[in-house]
C-alpha cells in the first residue's frame, strides 16, 4: 500500500488529531530505526502510521486494541509482518505471546519513546522539538511522576535492537524533528 492510501485509510478510523500526530511521529520514527537497521524503511513506516488506526474505534481499550487493527489490515492488504507487528506493539492483548521480532519491539519501542519526547517538548517554553535536547529526554526517564502513562520497560526495548537508550532518544528526537511542522511542534 503507498503512503498516501495508507494515511486515507488511517484518517478513515482516527479524528483526534493529536492521535494521527503520533502515528505521523510512530512513522517518522520507524523510518529511522528501520535506515539504522538495514530493514525496509517503507514498511516499517507503515507500521508506524498504522499501529494505532483501531484506537478510537476501540475506545482505548488496551484488552481489545490491535484486535479491530488486525481486521482492517487484513481487509485492506497489508503485508502479514506489518500486521503482526502492529498486533504485537500491544502484547498484552494477546494472551501472553511476547514480542520476538526485531520488527515488533521496533515498533513497541518507537511509537512509546514518541510520547516522551512530544511530553519533554511540551514543558518547554516554546514547546518545539528543536529545543529538546535527548539528554533532556533521557534524564526524563528516570523520573517515573513525568509522562508517567508512558511505559519505560517498552522504550527500554531499545537494547535488544542494539541500541542504548541515549543512541534510540538521539535516533528518534532527530526523525521526529524532521517533521516538527506536522507534529506542531
Amino acid at each position: 500500500m503507498e503512503r498516501q492510501k495508507a494515511l486515507e485509510l488511517l484518517r478513515t478510523h482516527l479524528k483526534n488529531e493529536n492521535l494521527v500526530r503520533h502515528c505521523l511521529a510512530s512513522e517518522a520514527v520507524m523510518r529511522a530505526l528501520a535506515a539504522r537497521l538495514g530493514a525496509d524503511a517503507g514498511l516499517w513506516g507503515l507500521a508506524g502510521l498504522l499501529h494505532d488506526i483501531d484506537v478510537e474505534l476501540t475506545a482505548g481499550d488496551l484488552a481489545r486494541h490491535t484486535h479491530e487493527a488486525v481486521r482492517i489490515l487484513k481487509e485492506n492488504g497489508l503485508p502479514e509482518s506489518l500486521i503482526e507487528a502492529v498486533k504485537m506493539h500491544n502484547e498484552a492483548a494477546h494472551g501472553g505471546v511476547k514480542r520476538s521480532e526485531t520488527f515488533h519491539k521496533a515498533l513497541a519501542a518507537g511509537e512509546t519513546i514518541t510520547g516522551m519526547i512530544t511530553a519533554t517538548a511540551m514543558v518547554y517554553p516554546d514547546r518545539k522539538l528543536a529545543s529538546v535536547k535527548a539528554s533532556s529526554v533521557t534524564k526524563r526517564m528516570k523520573d517515573k511522576r513525568f509522562a508517567a502513562s508512558v511505559d519505560r520497560g517498552i522504550i527500554m526495548e531499545c537494547e535488544a535492537l542494539g541500541l542504548k537508550l541515549d543512541e534510540f532518544v538521539e535516533l528518534s528526537l532527530g526523525a521526529m524533528r524532521e517533521i516538527a511542522a506536522d507534529l506542531g511542534l
